[in-house]
């Protein structure tokens, strides 16, 4: 049974999702998506079915749009801990998707971390 890179991914997300809905406990959850252009990431209450803060690549006062690197992904981690800060947030699960732990992913969330982020 040869499984396509997709599958594969679609695969670790779904059983990341179900570990870290297992565990919530309320907890709100720290989801990140990369493209090959972009990195986003959104700080989810998914009790309430809402969005609390968001940052991502796209937006122009980070100064690094459409970049997706690690310097990016640094930048927007810090984004996202400043932006929860001022939501009321200290603790939240962090979310990787089917994403591989590390270079962007491991950037940002170091840079969530350094921000105040616990996870």
């Amino acid at each position: 049974m040869a499984n396509t890179k997709r599958e594969l991914f679609l695969k670790r997300r779904l059983r990341v999702r179900n570990k870290i809905k297992a565990m919530a406990n309320g907890r709100l959850r720290l989801s990140v998506h990369r493209s090959n252009k972009n990195i986003s990431v959104q700080l989810i209450d998914d009790v309430k079915g809402v969005t609390v803060a968001a940052a991502s690549s796209l937006e122009k006062d980070l100064g690094v749009v459409g970049k997706n690197n690690v310097e990016a992904a640094a930048k927007i981690g810090a984004a996202i801990a400043e932006r929860a800060k001022k939501a009321g947030v200290e603790e939240c699960y962090f979310d990787r998707g089917g994403f591989i732990f590390h270079g962007k992913i491991k950037a940002l969330a170091d840079a969530a971390r350094e921000g105040g982020l616990k996870f």
